[in-house]
Formats: C-alpha cells, structure tokens, sequence
C-alpha cells in the first residue's frame, strides 16, 4: 500500500439536459498517481506496470508531450508559466489505467501540491476521439480548502452532440476516502450537460487491483463502445450534430486566470 497513491471505486453519471432528457450511469474505477510513486509502484505489484505490458498499467505516451520521462517537466513548464513555484511539489494523477492494454482518457486531472498539502493549481487534461488532447492549466485560490471550483471557455472539440460555443464549471472534491469530479457544461442559453465521476478509496495493493479487474476486467474497452452506444441513442432522439472541425494542434494548452 502507499499513502499518495490510490485507486477509487466508483460511478461516472452525465445527465443531458436538452434538447432531450439523456441519462447515463457506468461503474468505473481509477487510479490516482503520485508520479514520484510510479517507479516503485512498478517494482511493488505484480499487476500494475509503468511504461511497460501489464494487465494494468499507466504510460508517459498516454499523457502531456507523450514522451517517456517528459511527464513532470510538462506539468512543471506549465506552473511555472503561471507563475508558480515549483520546487518540491507532489504531483498526482487522477485517470483510468490501461487495461490490457488499451485506454481511453476523456479527462485527466492532475493534483499539484505543495509538501505541506496545499493545492497549487490543477490540471485538466480533456482528450477527445479524434487524438486530439487541450489541457486547461488553472492556479488555485485558496490551496487549503477540500472543495475546488474552477471555470473555463471550452478549447477543445469533444463531442458531435454538444457545440463548442460552451463554458466548463469545475467542482472537485480533492482526493481524500472519497474523489470528485463533477462538471457543468452550460451554453449561451444555460446548463446543457452534467458529468461526475464518484469514487471511494481503496489502497492501491495487488489485492484492490486484482478486485478490480475481475469486477471491470473490459473497463477500458467499455468506455469506447458505451461513447458510441450513447451517441447513437441520442441521434435517434434527434439531438442535433455538431461537425468535427480539426485542432490546429493535437496537442495544446491553456492558462487560465482564477478569477475565471
């Protein structure tokens, strides 16, 4: 077991508002990574692999610059174009593994914390079908409370059946026995979509990750053919599509000041 490592149990929810009533509930789990952790984590379980084949496992490529030992240096450029200080600050991963594998990553959030604790900023990396990935870089006010709010222009092309025209109203329950990541993506006329994910503590042990993958052993599989699944329903309920214009760069971001 490690203590900044973990994996959550837990559901991810969306819940469409218009224009048709959309509802969706899948159990899920993900891993919350200490990347000073990966290296013995990888020594440790027999299981998890870092870099490596593995029934569960977490890859550099999959993530930032997509360059094997590039990670932290990515997150570290980024708070320090913000302005911040970066000496000694954890860094933790909150995603889903790869699976025999295969990943699929909608959104990555990354934890920057000082030794003592306090948030310095969070990183959000939003992945789309298209291999495209924007990562919104956002300081955090307050760095001690256990609650995050946080809101930003959408940058990045994610899904045919909302526009782009959107903003993003984070809440995020810092990791702790319980996770949250909740999201509501609103237009110019109001809230449109809902996405959480909930997730319940368990150590990060070849027993949890074993209970895991027997319990979700195509998790990750799951969650590329349920993106399709639900996109087909709600075509046939006739919401309207938004066409696919390619990112200047596939792989980009952005700071955003607090006080957005």
């Amino acid at each position: 077991m490690t203590e900044t490592s973990a994996l959550y149990l837990g559901d991810v929810v969306h819940r469409r508002h218009r224009p048709a009533m959309h509802r969706l509930r899948y159990r899920v789990f993900s891993l919350l990574l200490d990347l000073d952790d990966l290296a013995g984590l990888d020594r440790r379980l027999r299981l998890f692999g870092h870099n490596r084949a593995a029934a569960i496992g977490f890859r550099d490529s999959d993530h930032g610059t997509g360059e094997a030992g590039a990670l932290r240096d990515w997150v570290e450029g980024h708070l320090e174009s913000a302005g911040l200080e970066t000496g000694d600050i954890r860094i933790r991963i909150l995603c889903y593994p790869r699976i025999f594998g295969y990943v699929f990553n909608p959104i990555t959030v990354y934890f920057c914390e000082t030794p003592d604790g306090r948030l310095l900023a969070i990183l959000y990396e939003v992945c789309n079908t298209f291999h495209e990935r924007h990562t919104y870089v956002i300081p955090v006010a307050d760095g001690t409370q256990l609650t995050v709010r946080h809101a930003c222009k959408k940058e990045l092309y994610v899904s045919p059946f909302v526009p782009m025209d959107c903003t993003y109203h984070f809440r995020i329950g810092r990791p702790g026995d319980a996770v949250m990541i909740a999201i509501n993506e609103s237009d110019e006329t109001g809230p449109l979509l809902y996405a959480s994910f909930v997730g319940v503590r368990r150590p990060l042990t070849d027993a949890t990750l074993l209970k895991a993958l027997v319990a979700l052993p195509l998790m990750t599989l799951k969650i590329m053919a349920g993106i399709h699944w639900e996109a087909l329903k709600l075509w046939l309920k006739g919401v309207p599509v938004h066409r696919h214009k390619p990112s200047l760069q596939r792989r980009a971001s952005s700071l955003v000041p607090v006080n957005e």
